[in-house]
């Protein structure tokens, strides 16, 4: 079970004695915890009654120790081991033998990052306790996981276009997106709904109206505006994926417009489906005209050509990669 399913109804799910919290999303396993703590502690818990010990230093006896060491002010307790992977590793077998009589009034935690289900420790606790995958979220689920957190924390819808462009500028670190949100609900306030417009002025900041002016620049024909303004970008410090960020959130619904026109869906009505913002279809389609069919079919293996060699594909520098990926929109080469 992801813990996105788990956090919307947590209380169909019994913990039996051992939990394991496992993926590399820190956000969803703080948050699975908090969760865990007031099934098996009470909504008035005890912070006491939750121990915490670290996975590298800890051995199976203090940890078995601690689980069966009920606290007098605490009918159960939580026993949390952190980073576990090295833990379980090394204690594999110990840790088999305990859940064949695990304590009753203690609940064991795993925070680990690998969990592979065909082991037999695995298997045990998917039988007896509760295995929650904390993995990261990607498109369409983290839009969806987005836009529910906003309504259930803040009372706001999120539109789509919203979560997209809050994804590309602030990256899908679930915390980062969390704060985000917070502060987007605040800016708007009795407003009921986060749109792309709020996002824009207030996540991305004058770095990001840069970005658009760039992009403008780009797709208008003004190569040299448009390297000066990435120039000023760069200097001051913005992330080259960053920067790939905006750019795919521009240029996507383009590419996008453009194999629905390829398909018989006549040009206009191909841009808005695809998702290009109404007030600029007419220079959206004048660019278009501008760098032709071939170049417009080659949108998609750009971008993604680009995003990759950041990422490690290429020898160039950061700076040679966006430059030529600006001058290939621009339909220069």
């Amino acid at each position: 079970m992801h813990a996105t399913a788990f956090l919307k109804a947590p209380e169909k799910q019994p913990t039996g004695p051992a939990v394991v919290l496992y993926g590399a999303e820190r956000f969803l396993k703080q948050e699975t915890l908090k969760i865990v703590a007031k099934l098996v502690l009470g909504e008035e818990g005890d912070e006491l009654a939750l121990t915490r010990l670290p996975g590298g230093s800890s051995d199976l006896k203090t940890v078995v120790d601690t689980l069966l060491t009920v606290s007098m002010w605490s009918p159960r307790q939580l026993v949390l081991v952190e980073d576990a992977d090295e833990f379980v590793s090394n204690f594999r077998d110990g840790l088999e033998k305990y859940l064949e009589r695990p304590a009753k009034k203690s609940v064991l935690v795993l925070d680990v990052k690998s969990w592979p289900a065909s082991t037999r420790l695995a298997k045990a606790v998917a039988k007896i306790g509760l295995p929650i995958e904390c993995g990261s979220l990607k498109g369409a689920e983290l839009f969806t996981w987005l836009g529910e957190l906003s309504r259930s924390r803040h009372g706001k819808k999120l539109d789509r276009p919203a979560a997209q462009l809050l994804v590309e500028l602030a990256g899908a670190e679930l915390g980062l997106l969390d704060q985000e949100l917070a502060k987007l609900a605040a800016y708007v306030g009795g407003v009921p709904t986060i749109d792309a417009a709020a996002v824009e002025k207030l996540v991305g900041g004058w770095k990001t109206e840069t970005t658009w002016k760039m992009l403008d620049a780009v797709r208008d024909g003004h190569l040299g505006t448009a390297l000066e303004l990435l120039d000023k970008l760069l200097t001051s410090g913005e992330h080259p994926l960053k920067l790939l960020g905006g750019i795919n959130f521009v240029y996507r619904p383009i590419a996008k417009a453009t194999e629905l026109s390829r398909q018989g869906v006549p040009l206009s009505e191909a841009l808005t489906q695809a998702g290009v913002k109404a007030f600029t279809v007419q220079p959206v389609t004048a660019y278009l005209r501008r760098v032709g069919r071939p170049r417009a079919e080659r949108l998609f293996g750009w971008l993604q050509q680009a995003d990759l060699d950041l990422k490690g594909a290429s020898q160039l520098p950061d700076r040679a990669i966006i430059e030529r990926l600006l001058v290939q929109l621009a339909g220069k080469i």
